[in-house]
């Protein structure tokens, strides 16, 4: 009965809040007084919090206002995003704390050093709070208004014990560009009065949303990888302070109510020490009281898990911190009916400001037990690191210095020590080539994280996952690695990794050539076809000049070019310093096996891209391709909405790519249309779902793996969980390539491993050669798969190319450009496009 009254109270009070005029007082903890020298969020954004939402521009002068006019406050600007928006970060603490924030800050570091017994009663504990990093998740960032005001302006005893004894690193937009892209379309759609219907146009963003960064990103799986500029920004300041608790506030599904960590007790990640979630059960009984005081409805210990490490509010968890989830039920707008009664967009706010004030309040009563974590984190770590036979990992790639390279990159943004390798070495059969490899020794601050990065796992307590179950790094980049008992190999630490180079040895008047292996040659291909170059590629091996040359060797002829011979090769030394590779000059063509003149060199065209996008196809799969192609190898690639496709002119490209799409995504003209076209000579190369489409729409013959799986012996209340258990989250499976097909150029390896997290199983063809990437019998190499669909996936093809009329059609059951980090098969989709013609 106490519930149903709660409930009413709650619906009533949105009913009125919707009615009335706002105020910030709605917000802001009462009882206590604020200083009128601070402006107050509607002096500097002329408008009251939650009435409008704030576009990052507003957000960014308004906090630029407060620390100017509170000695509580510093700003800093960390970076940019693709849109050239600021990556804020707020330091809030006591006016003597800001005088001695260097001296903190290294005390505070002090404590993850092994051996260190200061005494932590008078030290300050370190608070970051961050703010949607989902862009249409809005009340976040505009809780942060409130709430920064409420830092600088709160007066009394409280608020000043806390910033004593607090440094708050406020970072008030996790997503800039996201959130100004929803806040136009929210503000553009509202009206005058209010609107709750759900149909209303306000609360139905078009494609693709304001979820996501500039490149269609979700930029909360990209904590580990560090491959996005606000990333690195929020990874950086991370690792230079160790914050003892981070907050991630999100939103969720209209009809929930508000979720606040821990989350399933049993979707916890096994490196995640079993304190850290006591101590985040702790904290959830300040959160529960906080928002009992409001009546507001909450959950936790359900529906959220504690695994990807990648996360903003799982990736703390395997650094010594408390990382904690917040997701308010999104009003997605202004206001609109829900379950629990009319959801308002200051409600939302109030929620999330709420549970802020509640973070802080639980940080500074628990102050010294989670400093004390904090410490213990690192001395139980080093205790582990002693016991370890494994004393570091040795990874690299001996034809492709830049996928190495990259790997060590992450490995140095997370603060992890590398060494350069001593020596060419063979180890178990893997070449590691001194300049192209890398040695971690895993007696270093945190090697959980090392673990974290590089471990396989394949058994879990449960079979259900949020996001990914693996993302092994070294098989995510495609690279060989080898655990090691000794250092002997390692050489001079790296403080900095110097810049990837590239030459030509020198100026030929007969040919040029270079191996397809190394990461960036797609860039310098396209660079050599876009001046109107010729260009060939081997579709066979051969030795020139004691040099053995592999499938997909490029070669470029000195005679018969739009430059001479001098220009030619200047403008290849640009091609070599810009794609960090080298290029090698050769005087002749007589070769063991085929010659430079042979008809097994098939000529490289030009090639104009484009992809499909916009209602029914998948934004984040869209997005990475885009990415790849826009900022790794700045190669033009059109973006076609589906809406203009049926007048758009489609003779002058040679590609066209279909992301993951909805089978309802292309109307019957636009499918006629692709299938003329490629019937005249277009290659159509489509991912994941498409596959079923290319199928069931005849351009493609495939057959298909089903699974025959019925529930049985089971209760209704279990089906979720039957169901969510043959779910492909996310794992990594092991391939054997025929490395003579175009499809498989550049890899040296006939096994790589590849990402996949969907249940699309295609048989192989009848011919073996027409099967050039085929699961093994024994695939899993790391993650989570049902025994049903493991059975399903042995022996099936994620790829399948075939003719129809001119053209060619390539379907990929899989993601290859899997969030920016899976550099190992980037280059599967730029043979689709480069050597298409030749498979």
């Amino acid at each position: 009965m106490k519930k149903v009254l709660t409930l009413l109270l709650l619906m009533n009070s949105l009913v009125s809040l919707a009615q009335e005029p706002l105020n910030l007082n709605y917000y802001l903890p009462q009882g206590i007084s604020y200083d009128e020298s601070i402006p107050k969020p509607k002096d500097v954004i002329g408008h009251e919090v939650g009435a409008w939402h704030v576009t990052h521009d507003k957000l960014m002068f308004y906090m630029q206002t407060l620390a100017k006019a509170s000695d509580r406050i510093t700003i800093e600007n960390r970076g940019e995003t693709f849109e050239g928006r600021p990556i804020l970060l707020l330091t809030v603490t006591a006016p003597n704390n800001h005088n001695n924030l260097d001296q903190i800050q290294k005390e505070h570091m002090a404590l993850s050093e092994n051996g260190n017994t200061a005494p932590i009663s008078q030290m300050p504990i370190i608070v970051y709070q961050g703010f949607s990093i989902h862009g249409n998740e809005p009340s976040g960032s505009n809780a942060a208004l409130a709430y920064a005001y409420y830092l600088a302006a709160a007066q009394g005893p409280e608020i000043e014990v806390i910033l004593n004894n607090m440094v708050i690193l406020l970072d008030p937009s996790f997503n800039p560009d996201g959130l100004q892209r929803f806040a136009y379309w929210a503000n553009t759609n509202k009206n005058i009065n209010l609107n709750a219907d759900t149909n209303e146009r306000e609360y139905h963003e078009v494609w693709p949303g304001g979820r996501t960064n500039h490149y269609w990103f979700d930029m909360n799986r990209d904590w580990l990888p560090v491959q996005l500029p606000e990333s690195r920004a929020r990874i950086e300041t991370f690792h230079k302070w160790l914050p003892n608790v981070l907050t991630d506030h999100h939103e969720m599904g209209t009809n929930s109510t508000f979720f606040f960590q821990p989350g399933e007790p049993d979707r916890v990640h096994p490196l995640t020490s079993k304190m850290n979630q006591e101590l985040t059960r702790e904290m959830g009984t300040y959160h529960a009281k906080a928002l009992d005081k409001i009546g507001s409805l909450y959950y936790s210990e359900e529906g959220y898990d504690d695994y990807y490490y990648g996360k903003g509010s799982t990736f703390p968890d395997v650094n010594g911190s408390i990382g904690i989830l917040f997701e308010q039920g999104s009003s997605r707008g202004h206001i609109q009916e829900s379950e629990n009664g009319l959801l308002t967009f200051p409600f939302t706010i109030r929620n999330q400001l709420t549970t802020a004030l509640s973070t802080i309040e639980a940080a500074s009563t628990m102050r010294e037990k989670i400093l004390n974590y904090q410490r213990q984190f690192y001395r139980d770590i080093k205790n582990e690191v002693d016991k370890n036979k494994t004393k570091g990992i040795i990874f690299g790639d001996n034809k492709d210095g830049a996928k190495a390279w990259h790997l060590a990159e992450i490995m140095q943004r997370h603060k992890i020590k590398i060494h350069e390798l001593a020596n060419n070495v063979t180890l178990n059969g893997k070449s590691y080539t001194k300049g192209k490899s890398y040695v971690i020794p895993t007696d270093q601050k945190n090697p959980r994280l090392v673990q974290a990065m590089f471990e396989k796992r394949t058994t879990f307590t449960d079979s259900l996952f949020y996001d990914v179950s693996a993302w092994t790094f070294p098989l995510a980049f495609n690279v060989d690695y080898t655990e090691v008992s000794s250092l002997s190999n390692a050489g001079s630490p790296i403080a900095e990794l110097r810049p990837l180079s590239g030459t030509v040895n020198d100026q030929s008047n007969y040919a040029y050539l270079f191996e397809w292996n190394e990461y960036y040659t797609p860039k310098a291909l396209n660079m050599i076809v876009e001046k109107g170059l010729r260009a060939k590629v081997a579709k066979s091996p051969f030795v020139l000049k004691g040099k053995r040359y592999d499938y997909g060797t490029i070669m470029i002829p000195v005679q018969n070019q739009e430059l001479n011979p001098s220009e030619l090769y200047q403008f290849l030394t640009q091609v070599a310093r810009d794609s960090r590779l080298n290029i090698t000059s050769v005087g002749t063509g007589l070769a063991k096996g085929i010659d430079l003149g042979s008809n097994d060199f098939d000529p490289i065209k030009k090639q104009k891209i484009a992809i499909l996008v916009g209602d029914g196809i998948r934004a984040y799969d869209a997005g990475e391709i885009w990415h790849l192609f826009d900022t790794r190898y700045n190669i033009d690639l059109t973006k076609i909405d589906i809406r203009y496709l049926g007048s758009a002119n489609l003779n002058q490209y040679t590609d066209i790519i279909i992301p993951s799409a909805t089978n309802t995504a292309l109307s019957k003209k636009n499918t006629a249309k692709l299938k003329d076209w490629v019937k005249s000579g277009g290659t159509l190369i489509g991912y994941r779902t498409v596959a079923e489409w290319f199928n069931k729409n005849d351009f493609m013959k495939l057959k298909f793996k089903k699974d025959s799986l019925i529930a049985k012996h089971i209760s209704f209340d279990q089906k979720r969980d039957f169901n969510g258990a043959q779910v492909t989250g996310g794992a990594i499976f092991e391939a054997k390539l025929d490395r003579s097909h175009p499809i498989n150029f550049g890899y040296k390896n006939d096994k790589l491993p590849l990402f996949r997290n969907t249940n699309i199983y295609i048989e192989p063809d009848k011919d073996s050669y027409n099967n050039p990437i085929k699961y093994t019998n024994t695939p899993l190499m790391s993650g989570y798969i049902s025994g049903e669909n493991l059975e399903l996936l042995k022996n099936s093809v994620p790829f399948q190319v075939q003719q129809l009329g001119k053209g060619k059609v390539m379907a990929f059951t899989d993601n290859t450009n899997f969030r920016a980090f899976w550099y190992g098969t980037n280059k599967l989709l730029m043979n689709a496009i480069f050597f298409g013609e030749m498979m």
